[in-house]
């Protein structure tokens, strides 16, 4: 499975990468029907995962190699093995136990239809009916997710304080901060309105939905809640959060950032654009107006353990929704057009102002895995689709650290939580280490001039010569970052300080699908 003492060893790896802090995916106690999505008790870890006193150890590691720890906090929903979820079964309708979760009555003359016509983001209706205590069918309970994530009623103050009470818990811990898991979607509207056949989420599976007031997406008074946790982290020294807000447009999501709420927000709309130089431009000019508006940092993203891999989306002619997948059936990528391309976004990427974030094995190019045999398959999405979608396992395979090792030395077995495919022994990191022109050694490099030229903090100048429909380019803190996806272009002289082509010379010609920082 990989656990807390196996990130440990391997934390020195990623000190040497360059990044400041690793988010954890969560690792509280957890019936583990979603990927640890589904918390059981919000106060210890899975004992897959080890133990709190292991967690201490991960922090104070961390500490000592200049790395902060996020924690991946999952506010929507519980676990139905939750013990206030278990208690709200065995109560009556209306009872306090059950005020803390969302339960109404259902439809038709016995109460036999859902209340209404919301889907379940995994597929599926988003109701599910309980049997009550005395044997009857009875009310129904929501879940935006899986039957076994259950939504928290956040019109209850109860829920409220628990949460003030679970952050504090691991900041009194050491965590530097937390990772908010589908933040935008605490609120509900509590009339229950149907969703109609132009709603994007009206047959399940969007996050969003930009063009209306959502009756569960984005409510105003999600905002209260980002306030009152903002105050409770200001109560420590040097933390942060960052919220999963699928929330557009980008004039909208700035809205998560201001001064009194999240720190950063992930930039989902940056993350969807395609490899094409008029609609990076036109993204990267719209977040970092929109955030700057509420004096916040921009952030920029390619992948998450949510979303195909960059290297394999940038691979394939359509790019299926968020969450689907790429199954065995489905048009499979070109790995080697998706590398050259997921390089050289990434090198355009990290040379902008502002966070950037890295999803585990995009240091090393790793490709989703497109023809993972359904059998091992743990998404709930595929189950609730009937495998329609495959969902995101693809993306979440353990990464390979060792290319002659069990499990790419993952594990000590030959048999990962999710099966690796043969091809990621040529992405090691060990076949890596310290190959010149490399993917894990151009990471290395560009995480170590970013710091150095102090890119992140930098202004961002269109270079409007070296733009065109087919390149991009521009000035951050005396470095050029240019990419090119078109014909050949001819690059201006100054050092290079890095570059996706392997021997580029001072003024030579930059290739298709190639980006280069130069020292102007």
């Amino acid at each position: 499975m990989g656990d807390l003492q196996g990130i440990k060893k391997r934390l020195p790896a990623l000190a040497e990468l360059g990044v400041d802090a690793v988010w954890y995916s969560p690792f509280f106690k957890s019936p583990q029907h979603d990927a640890g999505y589904d918390v059981s008790d919000y106060r210890d870890i899975d004992p897959l995962f080890g133990t709190l006193e292991d967690f201490d150890e991960l922090v104070s590691e961390s500490h000592s190699l200049g790395l902060k720890v996020i924690v991946d906090l999952v506010p929507n929903h519980s676990s139905s093995e939750h013990e206030w979820f278990k208690l709200a079964l065995k109560s009556e309708p209306g009872s306090p136990e059950r005020n803390r979760y969302i339960f109404r009555d259902g439809k038709g003359d016995s109460g036999e239809l859902p209340p209404n016509n919301w889907q379940s983001v995994f597929g599926g209706p988003a109701w599910t009916r309980i049997t009550e205590p005395d044997g009857t069918k009875g009310q129904w309970y929501l879940h935006l997710f899986d039957t076994s994530q259950p939504d928290w009623n956040w019109e209850n103050p109860e829920i409220i304080e628990e949460y003030d009470s679970v952050l504090r818990f691991w900041l009194d811990r050491g965590a530097d901060g937390f990772r908010i898991d589908v933040a935008h979607s605490m609120k509900k509207d509590l009339d229950f309105p149907d969703l109609d056949s132009t709603n994007s989420n009206a047959e399940g599976g969007a996050m969003t939905d930009a063009s209306i007031v959502h009756p569960f997406w984005n409510r105003e008074g999600v905002h209260e809640i980002n306030r009152r946790w903002r105050a409770v982290l200001d109560e420590y020294e040097d933390r942060a959060m960052c919220a999963e807000a699928w929330v557009m447009p980008l004039s909208r999501m700035a809205n998560w950032v201001r001064p009194d709420e999240y720190h950063q927000t992930f930039n989902f709309a940056y993350l969807e654009t395609p490899w094409d130089a008029s609609k990076l431009k036109a993204v990267v000019n719209d977040s970092l107006k929109a955030f700057s508006d509420v004096g916040a940092p921009s952030t920029w993203v390619l992948s998450n353990h949510d979303v195909i891999r960059h290297t394999s989306r940038f691979g394939v002619s359509q790019n299926p929704p968020q969450g689907q997948g790429i199954g065995p059936e489905h048009e499979q990528p070109d790995e080697e057009l998706g590398l050259r391309r997921g390089r050289a976004a990434s090198t355009f990427m990290l040379g902008l102002p502002g966070g950037a974030y890295i999803y585990q094995g995009e240091e090393l190019g790793l490709p989703e895995h497109t023809t993972l045999d359904h059998k091992y398959r743990q998404d709930p999405t595929y189950f609730r689709t009937n495998g329609e979608k495959v969902g995101r396992d693809g993306c979440r395979v353990p990464i390979p650290w060792e290319h002659d090792k069990k499990s790419f030395g993952f594990g000590d077995t030959d048999t990962p939580w999710i099966p690796q495919p043969e091809g990621f022994a040529e992405y090691a990191r060990d076949v890596q280490e310290g190959v010149e022109g490399s993917t894990l050694e151009l990471y290395k490099k560009l995480l170590r001039l970013r710091k150095e030229y102090k890119l992140g903090s930098g202004e961002l100048h269109w270079l409007e010569p070296l733009c065109s429909e087919s390149s991009i380019a521009f000035e951050n803190n005396g470095v050029l970052v240019i990419s090119n996806m078109g014909e050949p272009i001819n690059l201006p002289g100054g050092e290079i300080l890095a570059s996706t082509q392997q021997g580029l010379e001072p003024g030579g010609q930059l290739n298709t699908d190639q980006s280069a920082w130069i020292r102007l």
